[in-house]
């Protein structure tokens, strides 16, 4: 239910925080005081539109906060867990105003969308009135009160889950027709293809170890020539190595004779010859490095070119070569078992559907059924209303060839409001106070199946007096024996059955600016006597009043 709302800056407002009950509240006061003020912040937390207009004179933004207090299984919950919002304690929304048109969403202090914050409103809060049915506006919301009302949920969640199950089979149904008719139109191409791609038999990362294998045989063929010169002239006839060793066996020999002038030069060619020892293996290791069979060369160009040439026909690069021709032969593969796939699709396809013909069809006698009972539960409340001679009709039409997630049932609430007068969609028929009595009327039948946990019912009441605002009033308590009830009334025979009672006043701030404000105050029994003794007297309040006042407030007790 709606526990607390606070109001800041919105029109008339300029700070309200108001707690709430369950049971019955009303709300009552003069006109113009800001009762509509009230419900329009309230909307605005709910997710109505915003307005620039709404920001009370001479303030930069407004704000309303509403919190409510609801199961931790409620559907605004679970909606709200869906989309990733906390809700541990109260849901709390909250909406900014400001001056320049722009507003600001935040639900548990989350920033939110104005379109998440509706969703949520839409399953906390329900307001009613002449002029704004909101629960009634949506004929898929007549369908889900008639399932309400008749405890037709599994029935409904069961024909949901078998259309589901059906779309599934038709669209996978589709899918391979499609593709079956594809393939065939292409099989030729198609075996040509997977046999071309089979005996190329294309490998993972193959083109980039080719490429590097070619580069590397083609450098190595580029140097050969010239590793093989220096390998002649180190190691060949011409190889200086023999004479450089002679000579020094020579100067060895005579080295006795001149040490100082001799033994220099022998250290000197000695170091020339280990130099040319280690060049002469180094050259035989580079010649055991570039040797390679040229026809090696020629396979790997022949091989990395036939991968190129097949990327380039099959417009790929050469590493999808592979899983190219895996598609194609899994294209083959369903052509060639296509027919006998096909016919388990439809197989599948044709019972998904008699499933939920079978499940929608239940559903459908239950609603009409049900939709008996919901028109008898109506029609009784019609004679207290004042609506004797009218009749509230339960319009329901049923076609097995219109399968749809909610059945195959149209629901929506027509009424006649005289007897030989034409019957049409309540909406459309029923004049403002009519059409606020049959809604009374019905949600009554209902008490709290499909309903939000708050109903608000703004001045339901209007046009009529007596009896028939009694009549008002008792269902309105009956109401919120169920659920949160909140009325905007100009009767006093609903004011006197509320619970809680609150008074909704304009005057000024007291303050040199002279402003004009709207006050909510919690009235005792003796403010109710009084502003119930007003509302039955008008503006001068006579004892009499008074007393009828204290007889209504004892009755309704």
């Amino acid at each position: 239910m709606l526990s607390h709302l606070s109001i800041r800056d919105i029109v008339l407002i300029e700070r309200l925080d108001l707690e709430f009950r369950g049971g019955l509240s009303v709300l009552t006061g003069e006109t113009g005081a800001g009762k509509s003020i009230l419900l329009d912040a309230l909307a605005l937390a709910l997710g109505a539109r915003g307005d620039a207009s709404l920001v009370r004179h001479g303030a930069e933004q407004g704000q309303v906060i509403a919190a409510f207090d609801v199961p931790g299984n409620h559907p605004a919950r679970l909606f709200l867990r869906d989309n990733a919002i906390d809700d541990d304690g109260d849901i709390i929304l909250r909406r900014v105003q400001t001056v320049d048109g722009r507003t600001r969403v935040f639900i548990n202090d989350q920033a939110a969308s104005v379109t998440l914050l509706r969703e949520v409103g839409r399953r906390l809060v329900e307001i009613h009135g002449q002029h704004d049915d909101r629960a009634l506006i949506d004929i898929d919301i007549h369908r889900t009160l008639l399932d309400a009302f008749g405890g037709l949920e599994p029935d409904a969640s069961l024909v949901r889950s078998r259309y589901r199950v059906w779309r599934d089979a038709e669209q996978a149904l589709s899918r391979h027709r499609a593709k079956a008719e594809a393939a065939a139109r292409e099989a030729d191409y198609l075996r040509a293809s997977v046999d071309e791609l089979s005996k190329l038999d294309p490998l993972p990362d193959e083109e980039e170890a080719l490429a590097e294998r070619r580069a590397t045989m083609m450098k190595s063929e580029k140097i050969a020539a010239d590793v093989n010169e220096a390998s002649e002239i180190l190691s060949g006839s011409q190889s200086p190595v023999p004479s450089l060793a002679s000579l020094v066996r020579r100067l060895e020999r005579k080295a006795g004779e001149a040490p100082q002038l001799l033994e220099p030069v022998i250290k000197a060619i000695d170091d020339a010859l280990n130099a040319l020892s280690e060049a002469q293996n180094g050259i035989e290791a580079a010649m055991r490095a570039i040797d390679f069979d040229p026809r090696v060369l020629e396979q790997v160009e022949e091989r990395l070119f036939a991968l190129r040439a097949a990327a380039r026909k099959f417009s790929v690069p050469v590493d999808d070569l592979a899983a190219l021709r895996d598609r194609m032969d899994g294209d083959l593969a369903d052509l060639d078992a296509g027919a006998e796939r096909l016919m388990a699709l439809e197989k599948e396809a044709v019972a998904a559907r008699i499933a939920y013909d079978e499940a929608a069809v239940r559903l459908s006698a239950s609603r009409h059924e049900t939709a008996e009972h919901l028109k008898a539960a109506v029609m009784a409340e019609l004679p207290a209303l004042k609506l004797e001679r009218a009749e509230f009709i339960v319009e329901m039409k049923s076609d097995t060839e219109a399968r749809g997630a909610e059945g195959i049932d149209t629901v929506e609430y027509w009424v006649r409001t005289n007897p030989g007068t034409r019957a049409g969609p309540m909406m459309k028929v029923a004049s403002g106070g009519e059409l606020s009595r049959f809604l009374l009327a019905l949600k009554v039948a209902l008490a709290d199946r499909g309903s939000a946990p708050t109903l608000v019912f703004d001045e339901i009441d209007t046009g009529v007096g007596g009896a028939v605002a009694d009549a008002i009033g008792q269902r309105l308590h009956r109401l919120s024996s169920n659920v949160q009830v909140l009325s905007v009334t100009h009767a006093p025979q609903v004011a006197a059955r509320a619970t809680t009672h609150m008074l909704i006043s304009k005057g000024p701030t007291g303050e040199a600016s002279g402003m004009i404000v709207t006050r909510v105050a919690h009235m005792n029994h003796e403010a109710r006597t009084e502003e119930i003794a007003r509302m039955l007297a008008g503006a001068s309040v006579t004892d009499e009043a008074r007393a009828a006042a204290a007889r209504l407030l004892s009755g309704a007790g």
